[in-house]
């Protein structure tokens, strides 16, 4: 799959779960549960124990069902190992530029995190696809909009802080797609995956009522 394809059914969709887990068989069960649900895009961090592992298993069952991602990606040789595993996109908490260029040479979207305009247009000129803004707690929808006065070429997705009570807001300020984790997968800790499908329901709905409302 492109580049170009990947970004497309990320966006399209409009939200990418973002798993943290304790264990690689918790974070299967999670990426399972989301599939449930609608959302395309599913981002395993590499804070989960045997995130390759996971990426592995989940490119080889799940193929093109779903776009499967690498999170918390700190370096170009990490970005290496997730795309050889079956990742899809890479994102990082912040810009590394050798990174972007690594994730470029083998056509594959990267998403940097940035807290600044000034960090944001370093991004994209480095060869960002998409600046993740992160933690989007710390700032609210507002700075998609502010962003995008002076910049409105720029394709943002907020992660942290993002849940159904406001993902509709984050896309209406001019987000592209929103990342969310704990609001989301809350409830593996109590065993509890059938929430997290529900929840993910919820999202998708809430992303397609808000661009509607756009048009």
């Amino acid at each position: 799959m492109s580049k170009f394809d990947v970004i497309k059914r990320l966006t399209d969709c409009g939200v990418v779960a973002v798993v943290r887990a304790e264990s690689a068989e918790q974070g299967v069960k999670i990426a399972k549960a989301v599939m449930e649900s609608g959302i395309v895009g599913i981002e395993i961090t590499f804070t989960v124990p045997g995130a390759l592992d996971i990426i592995k298993a989940l490119a080889a069952e799940c193929g093109d069902g779903i776009i499967i991602g690498a999170g918390t990606v700190l370096d170009s040789e990490t970005a290496r190992a997730a795309i050889l595993a079956g990742a899809q996109y890479v994102v990082s908490p912040f810009l590394d530029v050798d990174t972007v260029k690594l994730c470029n040479t083998y056509d594959v979207p990267c998403m940097p995190g940035a807290m600044t305009l000034k960090e944001a247009v370093e991004g994209m000129r480095a060869g960002a696809d998409i600046i993740k803004i992160f933690p989007g707690a710390l700032f609210g929808p507002r700075i998609i909009r502010e962003f995008r006065g002076p910049m409105p070429q720029l394709r943002m997705m907020p992660t942290g802080g993002v849940s159904v009570e406001n993902a509709g807001e984050w896309i209406r300020a001019g987000a592209v797609a929103v990342g969310v984790g704990g609001a989301l997968t809350a409830g593996a800790k109590k065993g509890d995956y059938a929430s997290i499908t529900e929840i993910g329901k919820q999202l998708v709905a809430e992303v397609k009522k808000a661009r509607e409302n756009m048009k």
